[in-house]
Parts: structure tokens; C-alpha cells; sequence
């Protein structure tokens, strides 16, 4: 199994990218969330990965982080679910966004993601509700990180005070929150919600 690639990134066509490693060159699906954040062609890159081997194929799925991957492999485990929606889902969706869909049941958030139905994503949040903090197999301890940073502590702050999840995620989604405070992103919020 390969679980990682280091190499010069000489290729990007979402949502393919080829790495060269010592001659050899990879070609590797991504989600968008990775997708976005790579260097330009040219530019060493580290990818976390996936390999899923098929009959009539074999596909290298990277990361660029170690909790996109843990994510990806729990959503393969869910009856139903396969690769092209594993990265439906983190090209959508944070893995704290993903997190938080589950934890209150959001399903109208999941619907949103191509290819995911209201069966689906049913299906999902009652799955994942287990398994999205239980330990990793891969290591025996590691869970699926969640981001604490501000965006986060004001997101549960906003839902404390009453708000529902999606409405929280639409006008969050909507405030320029680069570089602020989870008291100036609250406030923000709360202004634009009086207006």
C-alpha cells in the first residue's frame, strides 16, 4: 500500500495531479479541498494516500492532511458509499463541516453534495455517528481531528445561542473571517443577522 507520496508536482487537472517521484510519475485523484491548496507545477508537494484496487483498476487517492485520508477511509466503509463519493463529499465540505453534520443531523447540508440523496445522507449521519470520533484502525489511537480554530469556537457559540447549523454555515460562509477572532467572527455574524 502506498500511504504516501513526496515529490515534484508536474501535472494539475482537476481533479488529477501527477507527482514525480525518482522518475516515476503518479497519477493521483484529489479532493478540491486538496485540490486548491497545492503548489504551483513545479513545486515539491507531500500527499497523504489511498490506494483502492479494483479488478479493472487501480486508483491513488491523495490528501494533504492525515484527517481528509481518515475521513475518506471511514465513508469507504459505509455500504453504498465509494470513492468518487468520498471525495464528493470532502470537495464539499470540511471534515469539521462533515463532522458537524452528523453530530446534528444535518442532512439537508449532506443532500447538497453531488450525488448524495436523502436516503444517503440518512444513512450517513447514523453511521458516522459512531465511527467519526471512534479510534482510527490505522493506528489504534488517532481520531479524526477536528479544527478548533476560531471559525469553529464561533460556529458553536452561534448554535449555543439558538441558530441552526446550516443557517450558522450559510451566513458564516458569507463574512470576510480571514485572520479574525471567534469574538469579532460572533459579532460579525450577529450584525449582519440584525440587519
Amino acid at each position: 500500500m502506498i500511504a504516501s507520496l513526496r515529490g515534484r508536482l508536474t501535472l494539475k487537472q482537476a481533479p488529477t495531479i501527477i507527482i514525480e517521484c525518482h522518475g516515476v510519475g503518479y497519477e493521483v485523484e484529489t479532493p478540491m479541498s486538496t485540490f486548491l491548496e497545492l503548489p504551483p507545477t513545479g513545486d515539491e508537494l507531500f500527499l497523504f494516500t489511498h490506494m483502492v484496487v479494483r479488478e479493472d483498476s487501480q486508483t491513488l487517492f491523495g490528501f494533504a492532511t492525515e484527517e481528509e485520508r481518515a475521513l475518506f477511509r471511514m465513508l469507504l466503509k459505509i455500504s453504498g458509499v465509494g470513492a468518487k463519493m468520498g471525495l464528493a463529499v470532502l470537495s464539499s465540505m470540511s471534515v469539521d463541516g462533515f463532522r458537524r453534520c452528523v453530530e446534528y443531523e444535518d442532512a439537508a447540508s449532506l443532500v447538497r453534495v453531488p450525488g448524495i440523496g436523502k436516503k444517503t445522507a440518512e444513512r450517513l449521519i447514523i453511521e458516522m455517528r459512531d465511527r467519526i470520533d471512534a479510534p482510527s484502525a490505522q493506528t489504534g489511537t488517532t481520531k479524526v481531528q477536528v479544527d478548533a480554530g476560531a471559525k469553529s469556537e464561533a460556529v458553536d457559540a452561534l448554535i449555543s445561542l439558538g441558530y441552526k447549523p446550516r443557517e450558522v454555515q450559510k451566513l458564516i460562509g458569507e463574512l470576510d473571517i480571514d485572520g479574525k477572532s471567534a469574538e469579532d467572527i460572533i459579532r460579525l455574524a450577529l450584525r449582519q443577522v440584525a440587519l
